[in-house]
């Protein structure tokens, strides 16, 4: 039986909260503008693609003749939710291997390492979202009612991230190529993703593999409830939370079973 720290993490939450407070921390510690960076980079980055979207292939946003403005609110939309997904995938795979001290020298509770990962993603979520939605409300006068579903809408993206999370670290300790894959994966998945098209710009046979990506549905449902004014798809959410669950309990059985023999490979 799987212990309750793998999904309610109560006992441990002030050493969550401490080990996530470190992290993002630490990630800007020295460096001049700190936390700004944490706004500058996606910024940069939609910045770049919006100008080669919409300058250079003069992409419209699904066909509508939508301004620079309205263009760059639907990529951010997409990107910022993207970019949570990158940043625990691609680090999972190295939360064990970073950590051997924890592995070998102290009976710690690894399996909160993945938690530690998502609560430092969530907090960049949060800020890039506070981004997007005051953007929105100066371009648009405001901002719909729908707005107060978008925690809701988020909710089924904690566990997904979470069993890949405790999948990936654990088969990161004893596959070394795991991370060289995830890396390649997440970038290709940045284009089979709905980040920079809606998913109805695409021919019909296309669009059931994209509703495949698990991403999809939370980046359709943000853009939704955040941008477009209209409440969650219910029917799929709770799809959505299902399977995320499933993922999460199948990663954690996963993580528990294997990590009897980190400490042999470590």
């Amino acid at each position: 039986m799987l212990s309750h720290a793998y999904f309610l993490p109560l006992r441990q939450r002030a050493l969550i909260w401490q080990f996530a407070r470190r992290d993002v921390l630490a990630r800007y510690r020295g460096s001049v503008l700190g936390l700004a960076w944490s706004f500058l980079t996606p910024l940069l980055m939609l910045a770049v693609y919006t100008f080669v979207f919409r300058v250079v292939f003069k992409a419209r946003w699904g066909g509508d003749e939508s301004g620079e403005f309205e263009f760059a609110l639907q990529v951010y939309s997409g990107l910022i939710v993207f970019s949570l997904f990158a940043e625990v995938v691609s680090r999972a795979p190295r939360l064990i291997m970073e950590q051997p001290n924890l592995v070998k020298k102290v009976v710690f509770p690894l399996e909160i390492l993945p938690w530690v990962a998502v609560l430092a993603g969530l907090f960049h979520l949060a800020l890039n979202l506070a981004v997007l939605l005051i953007a929105a409300a100066i371009a648009r006068g405001g901002l719909p009612p729908s707005i107060v579903a978008l925690p809701v809408v988020l909710l089924p993206f904690v566990p997904l991230l979470l069993g890949l999370g405790w999948f990936l670290a654990a088969l990161g300790v004893f596959v070394r190529d795991v991370g060289q894959i995830t890396s390649l994966a997440v970038s290709l998945l940045m284009f089979l993703s709905p980040v920079f098209y809606p998913i109805s710009s695409l021919p019909e046979r296309w669009q059931p593999w994209l509703r495949a990506n698990p991403l999809t549905p939370v980046i359709e449902q943000v853009r939704s409830v955040a941008l477009d004014g209209t409440w969650p798809d219910w029917p799929q959410l709770a799809l959505h939370l299902a399977i995320a669950s499933a993922v999460a309990w199948a990663g954690a059985r996963w993580f528990a079973a294997a990590r009897k023999g980190f400490a042999d490979v470590i």
